[in-house]
């Protein structure tokens, strides 16, 4: 494998590694709006109402199920809302009806909830609480960031079309394969969960993911403590450390990422799994395999060979 040049190959790291589904989870959306369709609907019919008060106790009378909607019309998800003004505090209660009908809507008055649906533009509420549900999902980005380098690297992995474990502990792995990790364990003292896990033949392939769009400390630490682990694990027999990283946080901290670089051949990013490096990795350990069983195998005849003409001769 040609060898490489550590600034080339940092300089091909993302700034980003949104997906098209990073930015808003529709399906999410579409099933938190559906959950309250029916109550929603029935608040329908105070848009443009005329005598918008009268027209809301008369609905709570007949519809008192129709409180749960009224919190995500002001992007709350909780059953729960907590007002106070100079008139005091009141914890209201939407899951059912606990405070009276001038107390909710008092409640409606005030947070303008009342002059939104009689007076501005608003001709469905299953569609405005869809844009509500588009803009509360964009909160849980961080969360879907999380796991999109280990997604991503999953995708190569299939696409190396190589059978593999998720999140197995060094524990798990040291009992399925009958291993020693001891030295990458502080003696047994300590465990670690892997990313991913690939059994081949003759090798074991513990994998560890992460992408950084920002630099800080946590970069230097990661990268101290996995060549720690490039280091300790040199002496496995039959076990290799693979680490995928990625972002443009790394530029910041680019001297500690290239110490692990100069020590752990097997460092690589996305531009590397986008130029097949699992095939190649994979690929390459296959050939060994196969050049190992042939050799037993041309051994295996010569001596056959050997002891045949030997037969002959005496």
């Amino acid at each position: 494998m040609q060898k490489r040049i550590f600034n080339d190959w940092l300089a091909t790291f993302r700034p980003s590694i949104n997906g098209y589904g990073y930015y808003t989870d529709f399906a999410k959306v579409y099933e938190n709006a559906e959950r309250l369709k029916i109550e929603i609907n029935i608040l329908n019919s105070l848009i443009h109402s005329k005598h918008i008060e009268e027209d809301f106790e008369a609905l709570l009378a007949r519809y008192p199920e129709c409180l749960k909607a009224i919190p995500i019309l002001l992007a709350v998800r909780e059953s729960e809302i907590y007002c106070q003004d100079e008139k005091g505090s009141v914890n209201y209660k939407f899951s059912q009806a606990e405070q009276s009908v001038e107390q909710y809507k008092y409640f409606m008055r005030q947070t303008g909830l009342f002059d939104m649906l009689e007076n501005h533009i608003i001709s469905n509420l299953y569609d405005y609480v869809t844009g509500v549900e588009v803009g509360l999902g964009s909160n849980g980005r961080k969360n879907r960031g999380g796991h999109q380098m280990e997604d991503l690297v999953e995708s190569y992995l299939k696409k190396a079309k190589v059978e593999y474990y998720k999140e197995m502990y060094l524990t798990e792995i040291e009992e399925k394969w009958q291993i020693n990790l001891s030295a990458i364990s502080a003696e047994g003292t300590s465990t670690k969960r892997w990313d991913f896990v690939i059994k081949t033949d003759n090798c074991i392939y513990v994998i560890e993911t992460n992408f950084y769009a920002s630099g800080g400390s946590k970069l230097n630490e990661t990268s101290r403590s996995y060549k720690m682990i490039a280091e300790e694990s040199k002496n496995i027999k039959d076990f290799k450390f693979v680490w995928i990283t990625d972002g443009a946080g790394w530029r910041s901290a680019r001297r500690n990422l290239e110490e692990t670089f100069n020590v752990l051949d097997t460092l690589y990013n996305i531009t590397d799994m986008e130029n097949n490096i699992f095939e190649q990795l994979f690929k390459y350990n296959l050939k060994i395999v196969i050049t190992k069983r042939v050799s037993k195998v041309k051994n295996f005849t010569h001596s056959f060979l050997f002891h045949y003409k030997c037969n002959i001769v005496f």
